[in-house]
């Protein structure tokens, strides 16, 4: 890293994105929204932060983990956080987070996260953690996704109805 691109990861490494005065912390609400344990929270904002560094040197569209793209997501709710915290404040930039346009566009969002997982590695002299960067075909083939009301729905992974259905079968 150059010293201005080291000086600009410290500013955004050290972003806070918790309010400890909060009785629901960012991390926290992360974790809850997301049914993650706060530990593995806390490991995918700082993912979600090296992202985010990532953009502002990168002369390429990247493209984040599903996980990095969870916090993404709820930081831009908290508007004052990310727009003038983050953008206008720490790095001095907006970033902008748009929505796909459908499947036609996943060969092109797969090329992305494959540059952006080769990226992160010339950047930061490492391979990002398997269990939030997960590999190409796996993030784009588990993205089915559904905001549920778990007090009013029962959430059963397929894997387990599958097994008890057989068992069921004989």
């Amino acid at each position: 890293m150059t010293q201005a691109q080291l000086t600009k990861w410290e500013k955004i490494k050290h972003f806070e994105l918790d309010d400890i005065n909060a009785s629901l912390t960012f991390s926290e609400r992360l974790a809850r929204d997301n049914d993650w344990t706060l530990e593995y929270a806390l490991r995918t904002v700082f993912e979600y932060k090296k992202f985010i560094f990532l953009i502002t040197i990168a002369d390429f569209p990247l493209t984040p983990s599903d996980q990095v793209d969870q916090a993404w997501h709820l930081h831009l709710l908290y508007t004052q956080s990310y727009w003038i915290d983050l953008c206008q404040n720490t790095i001095k930039r907006n970033i902008h987070h748009g929505p796909t346009k459908g499947k036609e566009q996943r060969d092109m969002f797969k090329e992305q996260y494959s540059k952006t997982l080769d990226f992160y590695e010339s950047v930061f002299n490492q391979k990002p953690p398997s269990d939030i960067w997960l590999d190409v075909d796996t993030r784009f083939s588990d993205t089915n996704f559904t905001r549920v009301n778990r007090n009013k729905n029962w959430v059963i992974p397929k894997n387990i109805l599958k097994y008890k259905w057989k068992y069921f079968q004989k």
